[in-house]
């Protein structure tokens, strides 16, 4: 069989063959050179010893004299891969070394990937704060839930550097920009929404709190076992939470039963888990965000047969990619500027809206509420929004 006759490569080949013939998609190359002595002096022994005993004096001037002040940990257990779901820390590591690229084409963040061999909590908690002092900031990344509420929880209490789990953050942030611009389409105010979650995990959890902040009119999760709601036995101590919160009229009840009569279906959940049917009981003008990757809970083009008007996937192949890497690398790229300590819930609300002002309203149709995710506009922007945010909130220390 001559080369013309061979079938086509898929992606996932092709793939394999760039990890392989570049053993991974990082390095780490020298800022400065080291060429003769005198180059070795200084950037070594003994000159080192002046930045060495600098910081010893005031420990804020790591910031000064190391990476520390651009740079992250991007940190798994590989427990909640993708769509691949517990495959082990080993196996993680090609996508955090995906995510640490990431940060540094779109927000000249330095990342570097790191792979726990554990999944007890506490020994996770542990072993980030050990080498804390390494970081201007902590990504947690593919931490299974309900452990990585905690797991942020503690870091962010314990820690004085920004941690934030970007499946929980990134993906609320994006969402909810692109919602902002989807209900601008309909003509429907984002305090009138009523919205049904599908998926009360990590992200889905996470969407639903900042959902509130935006002042959406009702949020209902729902899982395999039904609606997050008040009194149900299922639930795990942050549903439990979730159901005091949303739900405002304590529905109960499986997705095809809450959907009827929404605004707004955001699915976080699996593939092909909502029919036409669901989506024709929604109400007029209809959204939907199916974003379960690679298939998404319902396919644009049924969707739209159905009755939606705005519909947003997970994918690069459909109009309106509600995508996580509009979110981080500006995330950390402002908190990192600014040094601050913490990524509030007031950076994230504005994060959303920096993002979603980049379209502009004579822009704005059916097909195009969120930008690309080559952007350049993006991360910038949203950097802009974190460092206003933290000198409002009295959190820079620059």
């Amino acid at each position: 069989m001559s080369d013309l006759d061979k079938p086509e490569k898929t992606v996932y080949e092709k793939s394999l063959d760039l990890h392989a013939n570049n053993r991974g998609k990082f390095k780490i190359t020298s800022k400065v050179k080291v060429e003769n002595n005198y180059d070795l002096s200084l950037a070594y022994t003994p000159g080192v010893a002046a930045a060495c005993l600098a910081i010893k004096d005031n420990k804020e001037d790591a910031y000064k004299y190391t990476t520390k002040g651009n740079m992250i940990a991007v940190i798994t257990d590989g427990s909640a891969v993708l769509g691949l779901g517990d495959i082990g820390p080993s196996a993680a590591m090609p996508v955090m070394e995906g995510k640490c690229i990431l940060f540094k084409e779109f927000a000249n963040v330095d990342a570097l990937p790191l792979c726990i061999d554990t999944k007890e909590t506490e020994e996770i908690i542990k072993t980030i704060k050990h080498i804390a002092p390494s970081f201007g900031g902590i990504n947690l990344e593919d931490i299974s839930a309900p452990r990585c509420f905690e797991i942020e929880r503690r870091l962010q209490d314990e820690l004085d550097i920004p941690v934030f789990h970007d499946d929980q953050h990134g993906t609320a942030i994006v969402t909810c920009a692109g919602l902002i611009n989807a209900a601008k389409v309909v003509g429907k105010k984002m305090s009138d929404l009523n919205i049904i979650i599908s998926g009360p995990g990590a992200a889905g959890i996470s969407i639903a709190k900042l959902l509130l902040d935006f002042g959406v009119g009702n949020v209902v999760l729902v899982g395999r076992k039904g609606a997050v709601a008040k009194g149900e036995a299922w639930l795990n101590a942050e549903q439990v939470h979730m159901a005091n919160i949303t739900n405002k009229h304590n529905e109960k009840g499986h997705l095809q039963d809450i959907i009827k009569g929404k605004d707004v279906l955001i699915g976080v959940s699996g593939p092909n888990t909502v029919s036409e049917d669901m989506v024709k009981s929604m109400a007029k003008d209809s959204i939907v965000f199916a974003m379960a990757n690679p298939t998404p809970e319902i396919m644009p083009d049924l969707a739209k047969k159905a009755g939606a008007r705005v519909v947003a996937t997970g994918r690069s192949d459909f109009p309106n990619q509600i995508n996580n890497v509009l979110v981080f690398p500006g995330i950390f790229r402002g908190v990192l500027d600014a040094r601050s300590k913490v990524i509030t819930q007031s950076m994230k609300i504005e994060a959303a809206k920096a993002i979603a002002s980049i379209i502009k309203d004579d822009e704005l149709n059916e097909e195009f509420i969120i930008p690309s995710t080559f952007d350049k506009r993006v991360a910038p922007h949203v950097a802009q929004a974190v460092v206003k945010v933290a000198k409002q909130e009295g959190l820079s220390r620059i």
